[in-house]
């Protein structure tokens, strides 16, 4: 590698190839540029000019300092310039490459992988092997990855597929992997670690020492793994806590809160104190949005240990009370729904009513103080309510130990109730016993000051015991619990007041109501104290998904000591139903930094590094060639040509030259008394100016035909084309502006009218017109032209287009001119009086505006057109000829044209046919087609192509040749 401060050539040799640009430069001397190729118009007349501009002998300086500089782009992208460039690694031994790959490395993980494959690039650039190892375990269903030393390259490709994994790493059972690849002992160690300590990296640090040399990458803050804890319920809100490894002072993160497809549904800012490692704060939560959240994310983290997933645990559940709200009339602190209420308020989305009210809302858990008393009736009804999946809490009292024949009870009860402590009580009121091994409120902490002085008693049978989930010290039931269906049915043997125990009073009473309510869960309820199978998995970057083929089910035991692992990976267990969530926080060691013996060398991990600009100076080579080929193009005349034909004025370049070959010869029309003149407006190769050439006679003169266009080097020549006569006052010269666009494009033009509205929808007429023309034949027009006739000259344009209005004034002695000489000369005009009166046996045609404008015209006779002219088949078939409206004729000039193998020169409708061709910009029709709708605008639209095509091509399908093809499509 070839350094020079900065700067530096990864391949240096390949700079000896700028020896090479003398004689690149000496061969560029000798090769002149083509020639220009000029091309002139076959007319005697412009025999003998001589063009200006000449050919250089020479190529010109700028050019060849832009090919040199093409050359030397080249040569500088194979010798591989770098920005910045870093030093050979250290040793000559292989890269050992070891990357922490577990929970901990998924924030910063693409920087992770960058810094890594710099590493890779350095090691190729020295021929060194290099050998990859991962501290985590490997997924269960993953591929064997290959393992010991291995080229750059297939190093760079196995590393790309490395992904951090949703456990902890196993940095013991790594050491003994690397044991087994049996790495040589000079290699060079990079250890990408996550920055945390755990058992194994005292092992890992020292085992790794042993090599020739070694480097620690550690995280930045950015990239600094944070551990976030599943949340705790404060009343109506969420306490959520994260940890992070090093208290690096204050700290804010943003928590959101997500529901099941994604959506935020809130979000808070959770602070860490400059001088601790753990960080706080509440999340409001009302039932209803905690009912939707389904997941904690850290922003800007990524990763399974900065997600919580949530499952029924941290939700409000609808719960209901059977019976009505407390009222100051019946002592309400006295009332069990009060106690109840009270109880679980906070925690839940709580309800009051009858049975009727509560059993039709969404109720999670219903809840029967003994006051409820239910009937038959709502007795049957709440136990097909529990056959559904409900859980119903049911509490003892008066009304219970009195009734004989209630069946909504887990147990058999006797006849009565058992009072403890008066004069005619069995005994002193009782203490609870601890809670067994089956029930749903194991783990709870009993008061030592609960009491109960009165309860009903079970019946004792066979299965008593495993009913039985809380119990006296004296070992008689409390609470009794059974499921039945796809739900629980629950009794509390004592009431829900303070009538009957002090229990009601206790924090005891929350935490066994709060236990009960999660019953609610399904399968998750359930599932409290057996094993469940895993339902969506997470991956590394926090992302769920379908489990690992293979993943084991979550063991009954698994307290927050049972870590994830591959066959255990955190996410969801149970079913579609309800699962429990098993997340990271909570199940692994609080983060620690990394401690490393002394003298080990340490960097940050970063995105910076070296830059390989090879690139760059390719695409900078790409860019001076672009230019060469414009500036080549340019040089020998054919850039404009090339943008002509390509741009938007270029459409009709194949169009145009069929058109051009087929109407090559000019057109003779007799003028008598006619002067012609041809102007020279280019210099000569000569000093001063040529005498314009002049001829004058009685013969006839040239001129181009309506719908032939002028040579393009005759009008980019700046020759003028005047030609006037003594009977009528001739239209203006053509300027260059009029000759290029005839003689480049096929347009349609209209005649300004002076009425904008009615201009306005011609113009969008015939834009339609055009569009369908372009879209559905080898006729490609450009732009429409509005034609001032005083001032534009219409031979130029193929089909011109004319709405009669009746504010427009009659045409002047020039303008009446220019359009008789436009019909006698091969143009085709179409009038268009647009109010269905069109009607040429009466007197002015039933429209006297048409005969005022056409005055100053010789018109020929006009009849109906027959049903097979060659209008009607032109392109399309038709049998009628609609507009926006229909039902009007078609007039058209009798017997055969005047010019141009009888092709008709003029044609009169009357159903406002621009405006059934008109379209909007996003090219949908502008104005209403009645009656027969869109249907109808498409047949308009067939008799505008017809009508085109009768212009461009006359009446060749008259010819008797095609009337077979005719007849037969007629057949189909």
């Amino acid at each position: 590698m070839l350094s020079l401060g900065a700067f530096a050539f990864a391949a240096p040799g390949m700079l000896a190839l700028l020896l090479a640009l003398p004689l690149i430069y000496w061969l560029l001397r000798m090769i002149p540029p083509l020639p220009r190729l000029v091309r002139f118009p076959a007319i005697r007349l412009l025999i003998g000019l001589e063009p200006t501009e000449q050919t250089p002998m020479k190529m010109p300086w700028w050019l060849l300092l832009l090919r040199l500089l093409l050359a030397t782009a080249l040569i500088l992208a194979v010798a591989r310039p770098l920005l910045n460039p870093q030093a050979d690694l250290p040793g000559k031994g292989p890269l050992l490459l070891v990357i922490d790959d577990g929970w901990s490395s998924a924030p910063g993980w693409t920087t992770r992988i960058a810094h890594a494959e710099r590493l890779i690039q350095r090691a190729e650039r020295a021929n060194r092997p290099v050998v990859l190892a991962g501290t985590a375990p490997a997924p269960i269903d993953a591929p064997a990855m290959r393992k010991g030393a291995m080229r750059p390259d297939e190093a760079r490709t196995l590393l790309r597929a490395f992904r951090p994994k949703p456990w902890p790493t196993d940095r013991a059972a790594a050491v003994t992997a690397i044991d087994q690849m049996q790495v040589d002992p000079g290699a060079y160690v990079v250890w990408l670690s996550d920055g945390l300590d755990d058992e194994g990296a005292a092992k890992l640090s020292e085992r790794l020492s042993r090599f020739d040399g070694m480097q620690v990458i550690v995280p930045d803050q950015a990239t600094t793994p944070l551990l976030l804890l599943p949340p705790a319920a404060e009343g109506r809100d969420l306490k959520v806590q994260a940890l992070r490894p090093i208290a690096d002072g204050p700290r804010k993160v943003a928590i959101q809160a997500a529901d099941e497809q994604g959506r935020t549904v809130a979000r808070i800012d959770l602070d860490f104190p400059a001088t601790s490692t753990k960080g706080e704060g509440t999340l409001p939560a009302p039932p209803e949005l905690r009912n939707r959240m389904a997941r904690l994310d850290i922003e800007a983290q990524g990763g399974a240990g900065s997600m919580v997933l949530l499952d029924e645990r941290s939700r409000r559940r609808p719960v209901s009370i059977l019976g009505e709200q407390p009222t100051a009339n019946g002592q309400p602190l006295m009332q069990e729904v009060y106690f109840l209420e009270r109880a679980l308020d906070p925690y839940v989305s709580l309800s009051i009513g009858d049975r009727e009210t509560v059993l039709t809302r969404n109720t999670a858990v219903l809840l029967i103080p003994d006051g409820a008393a239910p009937s038959a009736t709502d007795r049957d009804e709440i136990a097909k309510w529990i056959e559904r999946g409900g859980v119903a809490v049911r509490f003892a009292g008066p009304n219970l130990a009195a009734a004989g024949d209630d069946t909504l009870v887990p147990t058999r009860l006797r006849l009565g109730d058992r009072a403890l402590g008066g004069v005619m009580s069995w005994g002193q009121p009782t203490a609870l016993a601890e809670f067994p091994a089956n029930s749903p409120f194991l783990g709870i902490p009993i008061p030592k000051d609960v009491r109960i002085s009165q309860q009903v008693l079970a019946e004792p049978t066979p299965d008593l015991a495993d009913k039985t989930w809380a119990r006296l010290t004296d070992g008689t039931p409390l609470v009794t619990g059974e499921k039945r269906g796809q739900g629980y049915l629950v009794l509390v043997h004592t009431t829900a007041n303070t009538s009957w125990s002090n229990m009601a009073l206790s924090g005891l009473f929350v935490n066994m109501l709060q236990r009960l309510v999660t019953l609610s869960r399904g399968v998750a309820g359930d599932g409290v104290n057996k094993a469940l199978k895993p339902w969506r998995t997470l991956d590394g970057f926090g992302r769920l998904g379908a489990p690992p083929a293979g993943a084991q089910i979550l063991p009954p035991d698994a307290d927050e000591t049972f870590k994830p692992k591959p066959t255990t990976p955190p996410g969801l267990y149970g079913d579609e139903n309800a699962q429990v969530a098993f997340n990271i926080g909570g199940r692994v060691p609080e983060p620690k930094p990394l401690v490393l013996p002394v003298g080990v060398s340490t960097d940050k991990l970063s995105e910076g590094g070296e830059t390989d600009l090879s690139r760059w100076f390719l695409l900078a080579a790409l860019l001076m060639l672009l230019a060469d080929l414009f500036l080549s193009l340019w040089l020998r005349g054919l850039l404009g040509r090339a943008v002509r034909i390509g741009g938007k004025a270029g459409r009709a370049a194949p169009a145009a030259l069929l058109l051009l070959a087929g109407a090559s010869f000019l057109v003779l029309a007799p003028v008598p008394n006619a002067r012609a003149e041809i102007r020279s407006s280019s210099p000569s190769s000569h000093d001063g100016e040529v005498p314009a050439q002049r001829a004058e006679g009685s013969g006839s003169l040239m001129t181009p035909p309506a719908f032939g266009h002028l040579p393009t080097a005759w009008g980019g020549s700046g020759f003028t084309l005047v030609a006037d006569q003594a009977a009528k006052p001739g239209p203006p010269p053509l300027t260059e502006e009029q000759a290029l666009k005839g003689a480049l494009d096929i347009r349609l033009a209209y005649i300004v009218t002076g009425d904008k509205e009615v201009d306005d929808i011609s113009r969008a007429g015939l834009e339609g017109l055009s569009e369908i023309l372009r879209s559905r034949t080898s006729v490609e027009p450009a732009d429409p032209v509005g034609l001032d006739l005083d001032k534009d000259e219409p031979r130029l344009y193929p089909l011109i287009y004319w709405a009669i209005t009746s504010t427009q004034p009659a045409l002047s002695a020039r303008a009446s001119a220019a359009l008789d000489r436009y019909l006698r000369t091969g143009g085709i005009l179409f009038i268009d009086t647009r109010d269905q009166q069109l009607n040429f046996d009466r007197p002015a045609g039933g429209n006297p505006d048409l005969k005022r404008l056409l005055g100053g015209i010789e018109t020929p006779p006009l009849i109906a057109m027959p049903t097979d002219h060659v209008l009607t088949k032109s392109f399309y078939l038709l049998s009628d000829e609609p507009g926006r409206w229909q039902g009007g004729k078609i007039w058209i000039e009798s017997g055969n044209g005047r010019v141009n193998d009888g092709v008709t020169t003029i044609v009169i409708g009357a159903n406002d046919y621009a405006g059934a061709w008109a379209i909007d910009q996003r090219g949908r029709g502008l104005m209403p087609v009645s009656p027969g709708g869109e249907t109808q605008r498409e047949m308009a639209y067939r008799f505008g192509v017809n009508l085109v095509m009768h212009a461009l091509t006359g009446n060749y399908k008259d010819d008797m040749v095609h009337m077979p093809d005719i007849m037969q499509r007629l057949r189909r």
